[in-house]
């Protein structure tokens, strides 16, 4: 069977019976939606949209959203072990307002991209939160250990425009938005936000509708293949997406998530959060999540991809200006949960 993608628009399925989920399950969520902050959320299955709700096109900050973005860029002039991925930060040109310590020049890319670095220079202004001080500059050898590190996420975007040369915007544009038809993009929201005094490397923020964003899940779903013609280099989506970084490397020593949710099974491949799938005998795996993948940021922005189902799931809030919300994770996750609670493992009835 061809795979189904969304036109200028996405086709719906009228009835959710009619591919194994529940309506009136689904209208459950619909109604505990209306008790969220949810901007915009938009499931698809196969394809197709089985659920929406709020306004999916509706444009706003998509947060760390945008580090998942910016690798899927990265593979049409990196591409999966690719020699570029080794070259060191020096190498790349990212000295920035402090000099690199001899041991973090032996950075590579390909840490960057991972978040093990071991380059502890400052993003940004910073922040009045010490629990989010990173550890101390040359404690760590590069690659070694995994730190959710803002430095490496922007010296990564200076980097892309070094070896592209172009804007991450516009390498948005050419090589993603257009190709999949993406309906909301826009070149002049996109904006950058110094961070001088203490960096050189600019946070390059992102402005996504919430139908946009299903649109890049549903490419890497799809391998990075859409309708025919191949956007993305298959490897890479699969090299970006292995699980690299385990969920105890991660929760809840960088990211503290533990302390209001309880552990967490997502650990880290490539800038995407990656699923720790438990391991049966022989290798075997089950369930829902069985390699599943997400891009995730601040507030409730989430673009999640479950192979096991054929699914995208994707969420905004507006996190931003006099509405600005911020979901907590224990509601993220439901709302996941609740959309494969809707499938009806059997006749739906």
């Amino acid at each position: 069977v061809r795979p189904v993608f969304p036109d200028a628009d996405w086709e719906r399925i009228t009835r959710p019976e009619s591919i194994g989920y529940s309506s009136a399950r689904l209208e459950a969520l619909r109604g505990w939606l209306k008790t969220q902050v949810t901007k915009g959320l938009l499931v698809s299955v196969g394809g197709r949209v089985l659920f929406e709700y709020g306004d999916a096109k509706y444009v706003s900050k998509v947060a760390s959203v945008r580090k998942s973005v910016l690798c899927m860029l990265f593979g049409k002039y990196v591409g999966a072990n690719g020699e570029l991925l080794q070259k060191k930060v020096k190498d790349l040109g990212l000295d920035d307002v402090k000099e690199f310590l001899p041991k973090e020049e032996h950075a590579t890319l390909e840490m960057l991209l991972l978040s093990r670095s071991g380059v502890y220079l400052p993003e940004g202004q910073p922040g009045p939160d010490p629990s989010h001080d990173p550890p101390a500059r040359g404690s760590q050898m590069p690659g070694a250990f995994f730190y959710y590190n803002g430095w490496d996420f922007n010296a990564a975007g200076t980097t892309f425009e070094k070896l592209s040369g172009k804007s991450i915007y516009e390498a948005l544009r050419t090589d993603l938005a257009e190709p999949i038809g993406m309906q909301d993009y826009d070149l002049k929201r996109q904006e950058k936000h110094s961070n001088m005094p203490y960096s050189v490397h600019p946070e390059y923020k992102m402005y996504l509708s919430t139908r946009d964003m299903a649109r890049l899940g549903l490419l890497m779903l799809r391998g990075g293949g859409w309708n025919g013609k191949r956007v993305l280099d298959e490897r890479w989506v699969q090299w970006t997406t292995r699980l690299v970084t385990h969920a105890t490397e991660i929760f809840p020593v960088s990211l503290r998530f533990a302390e209001t949710t309880g552990p967490s099974r997502w650990g880290y491949g490539m800038m995407w959060w990656v699923w720790d799938q438990p391991r049966l005998p022989g290798g075997l795996t089950i369930g829902d999540f069985d390699g599943a993948y997400q891009a995730w940021g601040t507030g409730g922005q989430f673009i999640t991809v479950l192979p096991a189902r054929d699914m995208v799931i994707a969420h905004k809030v507006e996190i931003e200006g006099d509405t600005a919300a911020d979901m907590p994770l224990l509601e993220q996750a439901t709302i996941v949960q609740m959309v494969i609670a809707a499938h009806c493992n059997g006749p739906c009835k």
